[in-house]
């Protein structure tokens, strides 16, 4: 499976395990007059809409280059993950925090629990199957790396938004049922507005932590070092190549990514002999790397390369410094 189908197949889990939830949620707030219960509905509201606009995304950045976006159109991916983030941010946070003061302010009993506690059972299971999913996937893509790191640094941003999304949601449901139970329990409705407010602030925690990471990717995130070096190998492999100083790179998508090689050629070759050495480099990096959709190549001397990367990592001051 490619990683855009695997992408697809979660979004399409978390999709439908949303609206499903979110009618149950709904029907069951409108039912008991849970705070809590209202509050994860509108959460699972949101959700769903975002599992649509990760779709819409998946699908916009698939359009092949044209000549207003010669690179492709990779990035709106990364576009729309970040309205994602604002939206459970604005909406679900924001109408849990509203609803939870709302609620403090005037608190309401509980009619008929029973069925609020069907519903969280049932969102439990729904809400697990698509978090499930989307664990299955980011654990066959992670390699050595642990479960933060591997959110850290995917560049696939779909997998881990619903995988973060799921997590906060069953973190949302375990709350709003501590929240019920104790309101019942205690004959104290606030405490239900209580749990409301205990929701948004994961519904924040997450969408912060997701615009934090959507933000990186938008502006533009290196490949891994693995690749990078892999790319420095096959190109100073090539015979007529004297020296690969190094490669700057940058994602464009999960799947779409700029190189641009520094080499040192030898001094003996003619420019059609260094243009058949580029070409030859391209077509076994894109073989091995078919993911490098675009490959730049300076003719560089090293001395210029490192003073290029060094202002890059901010250890030279003076910009005039590079070549």
């Amino acid at each position: 499976m490619t990683a855009k189908a695997g992408s697809r197949k979660v979004v399409y889990a978390a999709l439908l395990g949303n609206l499903l939830i979110a009618l149950t949620k709904l029907g069951a707030a409108a039912f008991t007059g849970s705070s809590a219960m209202l509050s994860e509905g509108v959460h699972s509201l949101v959700d769903t809409g975002n599992e649509l606009l990760l779709l819409h995304g998946l699908k916009r950045a698939a359009r092949p280059p044209d000549r207003t976006h010669p690179l492709g159109h990779g990035r709106e991916i990364y576009f729309w993950c970040f309205i994602v983030a604002l939206l459970v941010f604005a909406l679900g946070a924001g109408v849990s925090f509203y609803e939870g003061v709302a609620h403090i302010r005037r608190p309401e009993p509980i009619e008929n629990g029973t069925a609020n506690y069907v519903v969280l059972g049932l969102s439990f299971l729904f809400e697990g199957g698509s978090w499930w999913t989307a664990f299955k996937e980011l654990r066959a893509t992670k390699g050595r790396l642990g479960y933060i790191a591997a959110v850290r640094q995917s560049k696939d941003p779909t997998t881990f938004t619903v995988l973060l999304e799921d997590s906060a949601a069953l973190l949302g449901l375990g709350i709003a049922l501590a929240g019920i139970a104790t309101a019942q329990a205690f004959d104290a409705p606030v405490l239900d507005g209580t749990a409301s407010l205990g929701i948004g602030l994961v519904l924040a925690a997450t969408a912060l932590f997701l615009a934090r990471e959507s933000k990186g990717l938008l502006i533009g995130e290196p490949a891994r070092p693995e690749l990078q070096a892999a790319v420095l190998r096959i190109a100073g492999e090539d015979p007529a190549v004297q020296r690969a100083n190094g490669v700057i790179t940058v994602h464009l998508g999960p799947d779409q990514i700029v190189a641009a090689l520094s080499l040192e050629f030898e001094d003996r070759l003619t420019s059609p002999e260094i243009e058949a050495c580029v070409t030859r480099i391209e077509e076994r990096i894109r073989k091995a790397h078919p993911e490098i959709t675009v490959l730049f190549v300076k003719p560089q001397i090293a001395g210029t390369w490192e003073r290029r990367r060094r202002r890059i990592e901010g250890a030279v001051d003076d910009p005039a410094a590079a070549g």
